[in-house]
């Protein structure tokens, strides 16, 4: 690589890819954060980020993940790997793929020896490998760690190439980013701003959604759409570039308003919303207040209302009713309704939601009673049968669902569907 001077170089094309360093990545126990907060930060730049990587502390493994990254992206940002042990080997890695030298720079050296001694450690021999910095880089100051940085742009095989160096702890990252490497790329950047927009749908599935809007999103091949599904929601992920963030922003809404037109009141959200901030939201709006009687959720209801700040101006409370005796004491459902239908039942269902309602005098109800296994089930009711029912002064409806998936996921599904149910009656 030929290192460039920063005055006059500038890219034309820009997609970034971006590679996490370090074997605890490759573990349970660790997830890669960093990343994330690096995709966003790119967008807002006009950045699209157009791949990832997990790279293990390996050195042959790290300059071969380097050199196709440089191959394919014109940004190549590394997190990680930049500590003094002899397992972090970004800085060497790099060295080898772009075939630049690594040379101990005294200045930084020095600041790496200040920051111990103004602590009042002593500094460890090996942590004088941090101050190797690549030939023609930028030293990125580090105020909260001590390996810094390093910026290197120039010619990787005839093509521009910037390659940024980031320290692993997310807390070093993102202040170094923010303070040495945003500026310093939008300077890079031609002008190019890149515009989203997500819908979230409830209670369809992803291959309904997508064999409806399809064949509308198709029609916009300056909009990428991706869609992403979850227990009981969708969400469709709208992104396109533009000369300003007017213009992107336009074709983003265009394709987004024609999908939304199909899937009518399917949508609950536009602008990123969660299924229970919208209802936190239509209950406000009707002045309504709501409580719950839960057995098979265990209260996952209840805590999605209470996790919007602001739900105590129309949650009034309710109750975990998983024993057949609370779901008389508490909600108020007959003893010989329990023992005619079985305490997963549509009989039962609707009591819970009239009972609790009545007890809170509250506008709406809500019961949920349920198999969500792994045992329990029976040929008759099978695991991931639940009863949903929400009763007003109008009546209650009651939903007899069949999901799918383990425990977690058949908690979710059922609270999500209450809490659609709830949108849905309020609108």
């Amino acid at each position: 690589m030929i290192p460039l001077g920063s005055a006059s170089f500038k890219l034309l094309a820009v997609n970034a890819e971006i590679i996490a360093v370090g074997s605890e990545l490759l573990t349970p126990f660790r997830s890669d954060t960093n990343s994330l907060y690096l995709t966003d930060q790119l967008n807002q730049l006009g950045v699209e980020v157009i791949f990832k990587s997990v790279v293990g502390d390996d050195f042959k493994r790290l300059v071969a993940a380097a050199q196709h990254a440089l191959f394919r992206s014109e940004i190549v940002i590394f997190s990680g790997g930049l500590g003094p042990t002899e397992d972090d080997l970004t800085r060497e890695a790099v060295a080898e793929a772009l075939g630049l030298s690594l040379r101990r720079n005294e200045e930084v050296l020095a600041a790496i020896e200040q920051r111990f001694s103004s602590r009042g450690w002593k500094m460890s021999p090996n942590n004088a490998k941090q101050a190797d910095v690549l030939e023609g880089a930028v030293v990125l100051h580090n105020a909260n760690g001590t390996a810094p940085g390093q910026w290197v742009s120039g010619k990787f095989e005839g093509r521009d190439r910037i390659v940024i160096l980031l320290p692993g702890p997310p807390h070093e990252l993102k202040a170094l980013f923010e303070s040495e490497c945003r500026e310093r790329l939008r300077t890079k950047l031609p002008p190019a701003f890149l515009a989203t927009r997500v819908l979230k749908v409830a209670m369809l599935g992803e291959s309904h959604v997508d064999a409806r809007v399809s064949p509308i999103y198709k029609r916009y091949c300056n909009v990428q759409t991706t869609i992403l599904a979850g227990a009981g929601e969708i969400e469709l992920h709208f992104k396109a570039r533009g000369d300003t963030m007017e213009a992107a922003q336009a074709r983003v809404d265009e394709a987004a308003d024609a999908v939304e037109e199909e899937l009518e009141d399917a949508v609950y959200s536009r602008d990123g919303q969660s299924l229970e901030q919208i209802v936190g939201y239509w209950m406000q709006m009707r002045g309504a207040t709501l409580a719950v009687a839960e057995s098979c959720t265990g209260g996952l209801l209840a805590e999605r209302i209470t996790s919007v700040a602001g739900s105590s101006r129309y949650f009034l409370g309710g109750a975990i009713v998983y024993s057949n005796a609370l779901k008389t004491e508490l909600a108020g459902v007959p003893a010989d309704m329990i023992e005619r239908h079985g305490a997963v039942s549509r009989e039962v269902a609707a009591a819970l939601a009239e009972g609790i309602r009545y007890r809170c005098e509250s506008t709406l109800g809500v019961g949920i009673t349920g198999v969500a296994g792994p045992g329990g089930g029976t040929a008759v009711k099978p695991v991931g049968l639940v009863f949903h029912a929400l009763a007003s002064a109008s009546g209650t409806e009651v939903i007899e669902r069949h999901f799918p998936g383990d425990r977690k996921r058949i908690r979710r599904f059922a609270s999500t569907l209450a809490l659609d149910m709830v949108r849905r009656k309020l609108m």
